[in-house]
């Protein structure tokens, strides 16, 4: 089960009303959704799904905003903030550093399409030029194991197993790869092939994860066969309108279009309203098909509460069966064994799916939850200072990089500390930190 969020918008009200409307909004979401989660059968939540747009302005104030709400939202609905995971919208772009040559590269993609693009992409400068707009963005988002992948490929993913054999993978999309000032109108952005393509394992189906919906890609006809083809379900933000759509590819496959609402839109009237998500997926035994619940939640301005939104199911039952080949591909899972009067609500096993250098846990007999929240604290709740302060008390910065560090170089450090089980004496010193910083912010 999952909380399902889009287009929060943290920065979004400068001062006055609004603002104030906006985070009694926002702590009525976290009400509502701990007594949605409590009440439904597993009584907590495996994880938070965030499609794009966490700030306004792509500033660092901002996200350190956003930490702090998503902190109290996991914590509520009984999952660790380290099973937070997030795909970047056109509001998560610093626009501030769109001048220059990120400019004029931007343009040229937007004149001469995906070839563009790709040569871009094969080099590493231009690479950092493109992605530097993403700075604090990459920074949080990092910092909850979501990184972008700056080769203009999907990124590190996350796996589910719903039962033995049967599980689903999250699939994240980077929509805003070439968003600009003034030119992101329908069908002008681009996934590119890299993003494009995506494979399914046996026993496996995709859920993907990205901002814009498939109408604003100038390459939307090739991604959206690539889609019905391969993925289950498809969620997306950024239209601030909830809706839902089952769509049937061919016989026994089917493809789920979820359009999220906005958790926090820009303007509230008729039209536009605060609203969320629930998720249950589950195997459905008798189908041998994937099962999704949905729980939609709108802002009743009447009561200036929650409620369910029936509005969007539009008569449609809560629970869609959707046809799944790839599960269809792997041996069957043995027969479930119900015991009258017993309820199961073992939560699902959630992996990140890392690569053989990230895995810490594959290495040493590391705690993975214990890893990831640490992992989370460190990068997203230490300036840089501290960080490198820690690593080199840890006797794990080399001579030669210590003037030249960046986050894939802290990112390994990290990681060979962790690795050498010295992971207690990490904890130690994070904690150390990050007490003396609430208590200078205590005293200022």
């Amino acid at each position: 089960m999952f909380v399902h969020l889009s287009d929060i918008h943290f920065g979004q009200e400068k001062m006055g009303g609004q603002r104030v409307v906006n985070e009694d909004a926002r702590k009525q979401l976290i009400k509502d959704a701990a007594a949605v989660v409590s009440g439904l059968p597993s009584g907590r939540a495996s994880g938070i799904i965030v499609t794009g747009d966490i700030a306004f302005a792509g500033k660092r104030h901002e996200y350190e905003a956003a930490g702090k709400w998503l902190d109290e939202l996991a914590l509520r609905v009984g999952c660790s903030a380290a099973d937070i995971q997030m795909v970047p919208g056109n509001h998560d772009i610093d626009r501030d550093k769109i001048k220059g040559l990120t400019a004029m590269m931007l343009d040229a993609i937007y004149d001469e399409g995906e070839a563009r693009l790709d040569s871009f992409l094969e080099d590493e400068t231009s690479r950092d030029v493109l992605y530097h707009r993403f700075t604090e963005y990459r920074r949080f988002a990092d910092a909850y194991q979501c990184p972008l992948d700056c080769a203009g490929q999907s990124s590190a993913e996350r796996r589910v197993d719903l039962v033995e054999g049967r599980a689903i993978r999250f699939v994240r999309l980077n929509s805003a790869l070439i968003c600009t000032q003034g030119r992101n109108e329908h069908g002008s952005l681009l996934l590119g092939a890299r993003q494009r393509v995506m494979t399914p394992a046996d026993g496996e189906e995709l859920v993907v994860l990205t901002h814009h919906p498939l109408n604003w890609y100038a390459d939307s006809a090739d991604a959206t066969r690539f889609l019905r083809g391969r993925a289950r379900v498809f969620i997306s933000g950024h239209e601030h309108l909830a809706a839902v759509d089952v769509q049937n590819v061919e016989g026994g496959c089917d493809l789920m279009m979820l359009a999220a609402g906005a958790t926090t839109p820009d303007k509230i009237d008729g039209a536009y309203t605060y609203a969320y998500n629930i998720i249950e997926f589950d195997w459905d035994e008798a189908e041998d098909a994937l099962s999704v619940t949905l729980h939609p939640r709108a802002w009743c301005d009447e009561m200036k509460r929650f409620e369910a939104d029936d509005v969007r199911l539009n008569g449609r039952d809560r629970r869609t069966v959707l046809g799944a080949p790839s599960f269809r591909k792997a041996p069957r899972p043995p027969k479930l064994e119900v015991i009258e009067g017993v309820t199961d609500t073992e939560q699902p096993h959630v992996e990140i799916i890392l690569s053989q250098e990230q895995d810490v846990t594959a290495h040493e007999q590391v705690d993975e939850s214990e890893y990831q929240n640490l992992y989370l604290r460190f990068f997203r709740d230490l300036p840089e200072g501290d960080r490198l302060r820690i690593l080199v008390e840890l006797d794990a910065v080399p001579g030669e990089i210590a003037g030249g560090f960046n986050h894939e170089t802290e990112g390994r450090l990290f990681r060979t500390v962790a690795r050498g089980n010295r992971i207690d004496e990490l904890r130690e010193k994070v904690e150390t930190a990050l007490a003396r910083r609430e208590q200078q912010s205590r005293e200022e």
